[in-house]
């Protein structure tokens, strides 16, 4: 968690999983927090392992 606005989610996998976003969401939801990055650190480039979640409004509630 970051300054309490963001969740970080770092993993080091050959593929991201359906799960791994999964468990990012679960975080978000049970935090409150609605913005969550999901970084993998086994690719060759940094900027292909970055993604970015976003809760709905409606879903933060």
């Amino acid at each position: 968690m970051v300054e309490d606005s963001v969740i970080v989610e770092i993993k080091c996998a050959d593929r991201l999983q359906p799960v791994h976003k999964a468990q990012l969401l679960t975080y978000m939801k049970l935090s409150g927090i609605p913005v969550g990055l999901l970084l993998n650190f086994h690719t060759a480039f940094l900027r292909d392992g970055i993604r970015r979640l976003a809760l709905a409004r409606e879903a933060q509630s």
